[in-house]
């Protein structure tokens, strides 16, 4: 780690200098049309959002569980795992999915299946058709979710990058505030479209994906390795020069994304699964993307995204009412920190918001701890502490673990295993969600407030491996971060003909010609 963080110095990197400063996202109507494009792949997050909060609120309706017979527990667990088991089944295809159809293809198969599975769940007459919709959408979704953050990443304009993709996963919050208030409007109604027009709502997120996906830009690094240089070329140029293709910040990008891709492929041989364990600097990307996956679902917060109605209902806050609103209102707390916190990350790092999210989440963890432990004994001063606690623990996990995991995981893997990696990140967090879920309820039952220690105890664990494990990667384009990973080659790569003159006694020699950098392997 300390080799690969020192390959790349400050004034080897960077953009900066090719920058137009008179562009501006909001003055620039090229850069507004992106964004608007990004916006529609950053709703993909919003249809899973809407999900855990709607399988939140539906627990609260007495009409849904009048229509499937009161689940309880395992039957609890199922109904909400169920569509992480339908994701799990997706997995295997959509990574290449995404790396041969191309990215705007697959966000469109995933939004195309969603569509679908929403009707269906919409349309349920009985529990087994619940589940299979549900199925349904988690597998449409596994889709979307692979294409979406890595198209968001591939097309940004530069310095807006990590701020857009960091919105991707904190966009879950805006499916999840319209699920919240749907819900809480919608238990008033006296008949099934209480439970009915929350699920018909879900599917709305993936009608404007099906419907205007095909005039969004595809991926200029995707068009690069499929041999479409000049439509890649057009791209970079189109949005993030006004059209100039001689643009020094597009001959930049493009050159980079070019001389990256080649390498990955002939240089590296970096494009298999089993690169993930043969390379030093992919096993120390995967242990990084599994931990943190793991983390931003065993960090307490599935206690409740999934079962807040249970820990109400623990700590004598049983009004359905009360619960719905309580619901609604973090829903928008959440919503308003995690964009905050997606435009620090290039202000701050990611590395000190990371250490900042798991510490603030050890401190407010352990404070809903105690009043969770007194509110058990009929303190009702301490239940409201522990609603309070919850607002705050989740201020501290909206800074790093709702806008970086997936922005982090994207920008951290080279272009070649971008896919799988990121599919594997997906894949984790379904494997956690899946454990969670089943095992939430029933350990909440029988071990009420001791089960928060268990957490207590894992969220000390996530603190030390953050510290001695995240790599401040801010100011860095997709090409120089994996650069950081993989050694000089790739720092040598990256740098080009922006890096200051030196002599380096390796096999790896850059010609700079009219065209670009050329790579070539010396015998």
């Amino acid at each position: 780690m300390g080799a690969g963080a020192a390959a790349l110095d400050n004034s080897a990197v960077g953009y900066a200098h090719l920058l137009d400063p008179n562009r501006k996202w909001y003055n620039n109507w090229r850069l507004i049309a992106l964004n608007g494009w990004i916006v529609l792949f950053l709703v993909t997050s919003s249809t899973n959002g809407f999900d855990g909060s709607m399988m939140n609120g539906l627990q609260s309706l007495s009409q849904w569980k009048e229509a499937f017979d009161n689940p309880t527990n395992s039957m609890l667990g199922l109904l909400n795992a169920i569509q992480n088991i339908g994701s799990l089944a997706a997995y295997p295809f959509a990574p290449y999915a995404s790396d041969y159809l191309g990215r705007r293809p697959t966000v469109f198969l995933g939004a195309s299946i969603m569509c679908v599975a929403t009707a269906l769940q919409t349309a349920s007459q009985s529990v087994n058709m619940f589940i299979g919709a549900r199925f349904l959408i988690g597998f449409g979704l596994s889709f979307a979710a692979n294409s979406a953050p890595m198209l968001v990443s591939e097309i940004a304009y530069p310095p807006d990058r990590a701020s857009l993709t960091s919105l991707y996963n904190s966009l879950w919050y805006s499916g999840s505030i319209v699920a919240a208030w749907t819900t809480y409007g919608s238990f008033r109604i006296p008949s099934s479209w209480s439970w009915r027009l929350p699920s018909l709502l879900q599917g709305l997120p993936s009608i404007f994906q099906v419907c205007l996906v095909w005039f969004a830009p595809e991926s200029p690094r995707w068009l690069v390795s499929k041999g479409h240089e000049a439509q890649a070329l057009r791209t970079l140029a189109y949005y993030h020069a006004d059209g100039n293709e001689s643009d020094p910040l597009v001959q930049y990008e493009f050159e980079e994304i070019r001389a990256a891709i080649e390498f990955d492929r002939t240089v590296a041989s970096n494009i298999g699964w089993k690169s993930f364990i043969t390379s030093p600097g992919n096993r120390k990307r995967i242990r990084i993307i599994i931990a943190i996956a793991f983390f931003s679902q065993w960090s307490g917060n599935g206690l409740v995204s999934y079962y807040l109605n249970k820990v109400f209902d623990a700590i004598g806050i049983t009004d359905p009412t009360i619960q719905l609103l309580i619901n609604g209102i973090l829903q928008i707390w959440n919503l308003a920190v995690a964009v905050t916190a997606s435009f620090l990350a290039d202000r701050l790092g990611r590395r000190i918001l990371f250490l900042t999210s798991c510490i603030g989440m050890l401190v407010f963890w352990t404070a809903q701890t105690i009043c969770f432990k007194l509110s058990n004994d009929g303190n009702m001063a301490a239940a409201h502490g522990t609603i309070a606690f919850i607002f705050l623990f989740y201020m501290a996990y909206d800074i790093a673990f709702t806008p970086l995991i997936v922005s982090y995981t994207v920008e951290i893997l080279p272009y070649a295993l971008r896919a799988k990696g990121f599919n594997i990140f997906n894949f984790t967090i379904s494997l956690a969600l899946i454990f969670n879920q089943y095992v939430n309820p029933v350990a909440l039952g029988a071990l009420s407030w001791r089960y928060y220690i268990v957490y207590a105890c894992w969220l000390v664990f996530e603190t030390i491996f953050c510290y001695i494990f995240i790599i401040e990667t801010k100011g860095r384009t997709l090409e120089e971060t994996s650069a950081l990973f993989d050694g000089i080659d790739a720092a040598e790569l990256v740098a080009g003909p922006h890096a200051p003159e030196r002599k380096e006694s390796h096999d790896l020699s850059e010609k700079v010609s009219e065209s670009g950098v050329h790579l070539e392997r010396l015998a």
